[in-house]
């Protein structure tokens, strides 16, 4: 191969000014913030390095861990229920999810909380019974419902109203020809949605539900107009105005926040990665038509067996 060949088989990359430029004034942002930060005697470093492990800190990190698993456990089961009779062809169904997404989408989650947290007030008494006839059990609501699980489940049917709208589209995603193969099959709906809708549909539901997640372990520091004080940002707080130090305080529950975030994002790379698979966006044109022309006659063959 001669030399000429070389050149145009490995071109010299193109210099770009404004590329250069643009990187010099990010690194003198960067070193600006950073030196900020170091030099800055009003952060009280060595404040948040005596209290980043404060038990009052990791108590608080314990709650809001409980609170996020809790509340996400409960949305997504919601969502789930709500997402699929969103579909069923009911009406009373379809119009009972449409109205539990319209209510809990339409009203802020922190005036939920308060409602949640003034349920006792309004209703002393939780009662089982007949409308307008006799009761047959009565037990007091402050009983059964403390602080900790209203806040649980003010954000739990709060988050299900979102994640119903994430799991539907997911739903909606999938080649509607599933669908109608499936039941040329035989195959009953649930069987349907559990052996072959949702399992397709995971790949586009689980990113913008990690994010859902994420922004849970955040709305947690909400949950103080329940009133639930023993989350990790009121604990800051809490401390922040005991040692009459608040940015200290604040910075170490930042610290948390993003160590655990941090942990979290990473979980969903590999349930992203674990459901995309098969899912390949690189292939190039002439292997996904291969692919799917010899997949006809598999399909066929087993449309024939069926029958």
């Amino acid at each position: 191969m001669s030399e000429e060949d070389l050149k145009f088989n490995h071109p010299r990359p193109v210099f770009r000014l404004s590329r250069w430029v643009s990187v010099a004034v990010v690194a003198l942002v960067v070193l600006g913030l950073v030196n900020s930060l170091l030099t800055n005697p009003n952060y009280h470093w060595e404040m948040v390095r005596e209290y980043l492990t404060h038990p009052n800190l990791i108590k608080g990190i314990g709650f809001t861990l409980a609170l996020t698993i809790g509340a996400m456990t409960i949305g997504v089961t919601l969502a789930i229920t709500m997402a699929v009779m969103r579909q069923s062809p009911n009406p009373v169904l379809k119009g009972v999810a449409w109205f539990y997404i319209w209510f809990f989408r339409g009203t802020p989650v922190y005036t939920q909380l308060i409602f949640w947290g003034l349920l006792p007030t309004l209703y002393p008494m939780i009662t089982l019974g007949i409308p307008f006839g006799p009761q047959l059990f009565a037990v007091e609501t402050k009983l059964v419902l403390n602080m900790f699980w209203s806040a649980m489940l003010g954000l739990g049917l709060n988050e299900g109203a979102y994640l119903a709208e994430i799991v539907r589209a997911g739903l909606n995603s999938v080649n509607p020809g599933q669908w109608e193969a499936a039941t040329a099959l035989g195959m009953k709906r649930s069987m349907i949605l559990r052996r072959i809708v949702i399992p397709q549909a995971m790949r586009v539901i689980v990113p913008p539900t990690g994010n859902e997640t994420i922004s849970m372990l955040k709305t947690t520091s909400l949950v103080s107009v329940v009133p639930f004080t023993l989350e990790l940002n009121f604990q800051a707080q809490n401390l922040g105005r005991l040692t009459f130090m608040p940015v200290p305080m604040m910075i170490c529950a930042a610290i948390w926040y993003l160590l655990i975030t941090s942990i979290l994002m990473v979980g969903q790379y590999y349930l992203e990665k674990y459901f995309g698979k098969g899912f390949n966006t690189q292939q190039s044109p002439t292997s996904s038509r291969s692919k799917s022309l010899s997949a006809v006659p598999a399909t066929k063959t087993l449309l024939d067996v069926k029958s």
